[in-house]
């Protein structure tokens, strides 16, 4: 069932392109375009599938099934080069990706100009809904999506291309190093490298996420053989370099102070802490204080399936609008520590500390959160690897299915 839902991701990939955005030119494949409603299908399909494939996996290892995890690794890396040489796959976030990393090779900043006011061949590709959004992410991943514009030039193809093969690259580069220092390699790979809902929501999505994830695991590596004060200055590092990407990447930060702090280890704490921060500040300094402006609009969203959704809209007929998302933004902060703490406590006692909460924390983030996507749970995915958090990993496996059937917009075919 996995081998199937990837396959089913890999056809509409090849033969549904998403909606605005290019397809790559893969001269070796390009099948004819789907109707929408087949391609919408299709998709569902592949994420119940592959939901149902990583649950039997999980099952059959449970029971005594222990593949080679080279194998598993080897599988994995091929699978997820080949996907990436097709069409992004469920979101159009990679043409926004490209979009922001074309102004920012053009020498323009992208947390003031927008796709719109862009134009171009770039901006035609970007959703509506984010024409006029300056970017939310980070430094690093401005640097990292201006880098491939710079391969891609005035072909946004190209530039789309090279942000899926970079991903898949860091996707494969995290599978390695998950096989080298997660507790039970086999379980790794099965969480990580043939994941088919990981393949298939992050790899053939694109999305940064897996470069969150990526440096989590490096973080975590260091942080649990940490022996050295400079050690601690390499977590916190990595932790300013993951915030760099994503700023929700400081849940994780928390994660990891939080248990030296519990043990009284208030001086690796301060040094992992001052790093990070040190970092953020670093590279936020390229640009400036607005950069973190656009969070502030991107803060207010609300998606479904969502009990805010819910609550957005009858709060806001009796509230108000302001009111209704003043509440939003106090309780779900209140019900994600909540959460946490539940996780924490529903986690196997051999888990340390150092993996159960980052882990919880960042579950709870996805379940509370007033927006949340499928390639959110890839920081959750990545520290579930490395560590055995119990029967939440199941839990996230159906989370993240149900999201990707939520939120897809894969067969939309073409719109220009």
């Amino acid at each position: 069932m996995a081998g199937a839902g990837v396959a089913l991701f890999a056809l509409v990939g090849a033969s549904a392109p998403n909606h605005n955005t290019l397809r790559a030119p893969v001269t070796w494949l390009r099948l004819p375009a789907m109707a929408g409603t087949v391609s919408q299908t299709v998709t569902t399909t592949a994420v119940v599938l592959s939901c149902w494939g990583a649950l039997g996996m999980l099952k059959a290892h449970e029971r005594g099934w222990r593949p080679d995890a080279r194998l598993l690794y080897k599988l994995g890396a091929l699978t997820a080069l080949a996907v990436a040489n097709l069409t992004p796959v469920g979101s159009s976030d990679t043409a926004s990706y490209a979009a922001y990393g074309r102004i920012a090779e053009l020498g323009g900043d992208p947390y003031v100009t927008t796709p719109a006011r862009l134009g171009g061949a770039y901006a035609h590709l970007v959703s509506a809904a984010w024409q006029r959004t300056p970017s939310v992410y980070g430094p690093v991943a401005t640097w990292w999506q201006g880098a491939a514009a710079f391969i891609g030039q005035e072909r946004p193809w190209l530039t789309i291309w090279a942000l899926m093969l970079a991903n898949a690259a860091v996707f494969v580069g995290t599978g390695y190093v998950l096989l080298r220092t997660a507790d039970d390699p086999v379980r790794a790979g099965l969480l990580w490298t043939v994941n088919p809902l990981l393949i298939g929501v992050l790899v053939a999505g694109g999305h940064l996420d897996t470069l969150v994830a990526g440096l989590a695991v490096c973080a975590l590596h260091v942080a649990r053989r940490t022996t050295r004060w400079h050690h601690d200055l390499i977590v916190g590092g990595l932790v300013g370099l993951a915030c760099g990407v994503k700023i929700s990447a400081c849940l994780f930060g928390v994660g990891l102070a939080w248990p030296l702090l519990r043990t009284g280890a208030w001086r690796p704490a301060a040094r992992q802490a001052c790093a990070a921060a040190l970092t953020l500040v670093a590279l936020y300094g390229a640009y400036g204080a607005h950069a973190l402006d656009p969070l502030s609009a991107a803060s207010r969203l609300v998606s479904t399936p969502s009990l805010w959704a819910v609550f957005d809209r009858f709060g806001t007929a009796v509230l108000g609008p302001r009111a209704a998302a003043a509440t939003v933004s106090v309780l779900w902060p209140v019900v994600m520590l909540a959460l946490a703490w539940l996780l924490r406590r529903a986690a196997v006692a051999q888990t340390p500390a150092v993996g159960a909460l980052p882990f919880a924390l960042a579950f709870a983030w996805i379940l509370s959160a007033p927006w949340s996507m499928p390639w959110y749970t890839a920081l959750a995915w990545a520290t579930a690897a490395l560590f055995s958090p119990g029967r939440a990993t199941r839990y996230l496996t159906v989370t993240t299915a149900v999201l990707a059937m939520s939120h897809n917009s894969g067969g939309h075919g073409w719109t220009w």
